[in-house]
């Protein structure tokens, strides 16, 4: 567990260098294709004939990558024709990093389970007090960010549908009492 954290903590700090890159200057509006492009003083029939495409592609291209419709190769393959490499990341949304996408996940699940039980216990006439349902559901939080694993991403349907029957079999076997 402590290996997974340590891997969380260093993949945070890279991706907050990431993070950095993106905030200061983002993605050019024609686009990286276009604007290197022509930076480098290099027409679209130039950059055509070095990727034996038509001076038509390249425009379709350039447009794609505006509308985020262009694939990863076809840019790794229009950055070598301009003598650039792709260089290719996915980071948090904003300033969030990895451990707080975790933790928003574990109380979300913390927050249908706990609810899922409040709500059953209401059902029985043994309800509970929010001020109880809170620490319940932080302690939840706390144990499944301590225990981190796949089954924190498990759809909530998923995890409703073996609570239910869990809850169904128990009630089963009272009755059978």
């Amino acid at each position: 567990m402590k290996n997974q954290w340590l891997t969380i903590h260093q993949l945070d700090r890279q991706l907050k260098e990431w993070q950095s890159i993106r905030n200061k200057y983002g993605k050019p509006r024609a686009g990286w294709v276009k604007t290197l492009r022509i930076a480098l003083s290099m027409s679209a029939k130039q950059l055509a004939n070095r990727l034996g495409l038509t001076r038509g592609r390249i425009a379709q291209l350039e447009s794609a990558e505006t509308k985020s419709a262009v694939t990863l190769r076809t840019l790794e393959e229009v950055a070598n024709a301009l003598g650039c490499e792709l260089v290719y990341a996915i980071v948090p949304k904003g300033k969030s990093t990895l451990e707080d996408i975790l933790k928003t996940r574990a109380n979300q699940v913390a927050k249908e389970r706990v609810t899922r039980v409040a709500h059953t216990m209401s059902l029985e006439a043994q309800s509970v007090d929010t001020n109880n349902l809170e620490i319940q559901k932080n302690e939840l939080t706390e144990t499944l960010m301590r225990h981190l694993n796949k089954k924190l991403w498990s759809e909530p349907d998923k995890l409703k549908k073996q609570t239910d029957l869990r809850q169904k079999l128990i009630t089963d076997l009272q009755k059978k009492k």
